[in-house]
């Protein structure tokens, strides 16, 4: 079969390129063996577009994936990407799965397949793909269109069958051959008991151990750590035993499912009374947990929760359980087949229904803390332990769903991630979940009432206008015939933001003072509150009044500084930007802007990354650089397409654009100018930032530290929903 062309390369071995961002995991310990499957699986990637290794739970097939991807990584212009679908459990949430494996962000409505295939129509991408097969169809189904949309794309995949589509090549991945099976058992028993070596008689025992555990590594990893407290000899006497007790009941079985069923059913049966139970009870958890949430849902009379954490050490020091460092700190993982096995046996007791409530309330009681410490210097961690935590929240949500009497739980979990959904890049699955729990018909309590205003306040950022009405004229309607004064304040909030993206200023500028005013009178002070004043500023600006627009600003500023906020900090310092510009203050309009770039990255904030990049073009046109203005409009541009239509279709935020555009033009000339927005459409998004952060300039001391100054044209914009002003000081009065 001919061989693929690689298209990244010019000339040249393509291994000596430098590999493209990805996000393939750094290994934790040595990988042994395989080098016969690395070669022939590699060879398979050069002549197939679609590569799925196949085989039995246990048998090595995500170490070998991974493995061979980063051997070939610099092949790949464009990246390396991995998404793990163990953790998601319904079809619909699996597009969702691969669009942050991406790191994508959309905050459209279009279907986030549309949005996967855009990204990857003309990228030199390899996608791999692990622990699919509980979503089998579904995948096959994607993938086929992703591979016939993006034909620069190649996938590996790896599950316990294949996808069995056209152009598909599987790779039957084996157990281990016995010399790599003995080098990997030796060598994870050193992890228990450095520097141990098997004597001359230990040695057989070995071999004996690794073929009767079929060559599986799984198998030989439970096996190896029970060297802690076992000989080899021992071992293999228990497992003979084990064998005897747990095969031959499931006739029919493939003899190498009996086989890892059997080892783990071993090393559970080695396991004591606590360290099952616990087992058990931690297979509750989706992906991820830490030791706070196992302490709280696990503990009880039979296991006290000052114990967990003793069971828990047992467990890692056995295998059973993974230790996986990140951004929210120290957590933990079952294999997925270590997983399984305790669910069974959390059910075959009864307990699950129990567990799956106390799973279900702890992250209710989360998400709720997470909620609260968003307005507060913790907004970071709270951003990176949501992203930790969501397949334990999405199932927290699926749980509440499935009885009428407690879907208004699933409300009140959707409409409390509101944070996590408009502020961190999340708005395409917060619509999903959002639609998803106004399904099920219950009373207008407080918790659907919020949903109604999230649900509002997510369309009009998707520019979903006719979405947002219908969710927000409910909750309004429905707020005041309850009494609801918290849940009105926010409807007519939203309401106000709509229409500064539609362009009507003077209603804008109405409804927010109101919704402020609102605001007061219940005594509401949080992010939602001062993104309120950030719109009306805007709204104020676009209007005209630069002096009231920067006061409300500034306040807002203060109250930022006080609480530690930054997300809507980043807003009022990109109306500050507007107004430091028109002005005449490009300089000081940059440095706030690229403050605004750095918190959008800390929270994948796209939207407001983009406004700010386009805002930044203008000064840096301004500034006389009009070909680095068109390369940073050229960015801009390929960024809207996963927030929403360019601008809102603004003539108040197309402004900008359009002066910097008709100056870059009129400096370069037509020609150098369209190169400029192609040689910007090539950035990412990290790239586009990275470079606009290193193009800005010292602030002249003639800005100084205020925005005052001479304007230097009209009206122009940004994004986000705008903010308010409520007082003579151009601020809320004080809090």
């Amino acid at each position: 079969m001919r061989r693929l062309q690689d298209p990244c390369s010019n000339s040249g071995d393509p291994d000596a390129r430098p590999a493209a961002p990805g996000n393939l995991p750094a290994e934790l310990n040595s990988f042994m063996g395989r080098e016969d499957e690395l070669a022939e699986l590699g060879g398979l990637l050069e002549e197939s577009r679609l590569v799925t290794v196949a085989g039995v739970a246990g048998v090595g097939k995500t170490r070998c994936v991974i493995r061979v991807a980063a051997l070939r990584e610099k092949r790949y212009c464009d990246g390396v990407l991995l998404a793990e679908l163990s953790a998601v459990r319904h079809p619909e949430l699996m597009e969702h799965a691969l669009i942050d494996a991406l790191g994508l962000t959309d905050h459209t409505s279009r279907p986030p397949r549309a949005v996967l295939v855009e990204h990857l129509s003309e990228r030199r991408t390899l996608l791999v793909i692990d622990g699919f097969e509980h979503l089998v169809d579904a995948c096959a189904d994607l993938v086929t269109e992703l591979l016939r949309r993006a034909p620069r794309l190649q996938v590996l995949a790896a599950g316990r069958c294949p996808l069995r589509v056209d152009g598909e090549r599987t790779f039957p991945l084996a157990p281990m051959s016995d010399g790599d099976a003995v080098e990997l058992f030796t060598e994870r028993a050193r992890g228990v008991r450095p520097g141990w070596e098997p004597t001359a008689g230990e040695r057989a025992a070995v071999l004996e151990l690794c073929r009767r555990l079929d060559g599986i590594p799984l198998a030989l990893e439970l096996a190896a750590g029970r060297l802690r407290a076992l000989s080899v000899e021992q071992v293999l006497l228990r497992l003979d035993d084990r064998f005897r007790l747990l095969t031959g009941g499931r006739r029919g079985a493939p003899p190498r499912h009996q086989t890892l069923r059997t080892a783990i059913g071993w090393s559970h049966e080695l396991c004591t009374p606590e360290q099952r139970l616990l087992w058990a009870r931690l297979s509750v958890f989706a992906g991820q947990f830490d030791l706070e949430a196992a302490e709280y849902i696990c503990g009880g009379a039979d296991l006290p929760a000052d114990s967990v954490l003793d069971v828990l050490d047992e467990l890692l020091a056995q295998s059973v359980v993974e230790r996986e460092d990140g951004p929210a700190g120290a957590r933990y993982r079952l294999l997925d087949t270590v997983s399984e096995y305790g669910a069974q046996w959390l059910a075959a007791a009864g307990d699950a229904p129990r567990l799956r409530r106390r799973h279900r309330d702890w992250f209710l009681g989360l998400a709720t803390w997470c909620e609260l410490d968003w307005f507060s210097p913790r907004q970071a961690e709270v951003a990176a332990r949501i992203d930790s935590e969501l397949p334990n929240l999405r199932r927290a949500m699926e749980c509440s769903m499935e009885s009428p009497d407690e879907v208004h739980l699933a409300q009140y979990l959707a409409g409390t991630l509101w944070f996590y959904w408009a502020g961190c890049g999340r708005l395409s699955e917060g619509r999903h979940w959002l639609d998803h729990v106004l399904e099920e018909p219950t009373p207008h309590d407080a918790a659907r009432l919020k949903v109604l205003w999230v649900l509002g306040y997510v369309a009009v950022l998707q520019g979903d206008a006719v979405g947002a009405i219908s969710a927000l004229q409910e909750c309004r309607e429905e707020a005041e015939r309850s009494g609801d004064a918290t849940a009105l304040a926010y409807a007519v909030h939203r309401t106000g933001c709509l229409a500064i993206v539609t362009d009507d200023m003077e209603r804008a500028e109405e409804l927010l003072r109101d919704a402020l005013g609102r605001y007061r009178e219940v005594g509401e002070l949080n992010s939602n509150v001062l993104m309120a004043q950030v719109e009306l500023a805007m709204a104020v600006a676009f209007l005209g009044d630069l002096d009231a627009a920067a006061a409300i600003c500034d306040e807002v500023r203060e109250i930022c500084e006080d609480h530690g906020e930054r997300w809507a900090l980043a807003y009022a310092l990109y109306v500050l930007a507007y107004a430091a510009l028109r002005r005449g203050r490009p300089a000081r309009a940059r440095q706030m802007l690229g403050e605004c770039l750095t918190i959008g990255r800390t929270f994948n904030d796209l939207l407001g990354t983009v406004l700010s990049l386009e805002l930044l073009a203008l000064v840096t046109a301004v500034e006389g650089d009009a070909r680095e203005a068109a390369v940073l409009q050229g960015a801009a541009e390929g960024i809207w397409p996963s927030v929403g239509l360019r601008l809102f279709g603004s003539v108040f935020y197309g402004r900008p654009r359009a002066e910097c555009e008709k100056q870059a033009r009129r400096e370069l000339g037509n020609a150098a100018y369209e190169e400029g927005l192609r040689a910007g459409r090539r950035l990412d998004p990290a790239a586009a930032v990275d470079r606009a952060l290193a193009g800005g300039g010292p602030v002249s001391a003639a800005d100084g530290p205020g925005t005052g100054g001479a304007p230097t044209g009209g009206p122009g914009g940004t994004r986000r929903p705008a903010a308010s002003r409520t007082t003579g000081r151009g601020g809320p009065e004080r809090w």
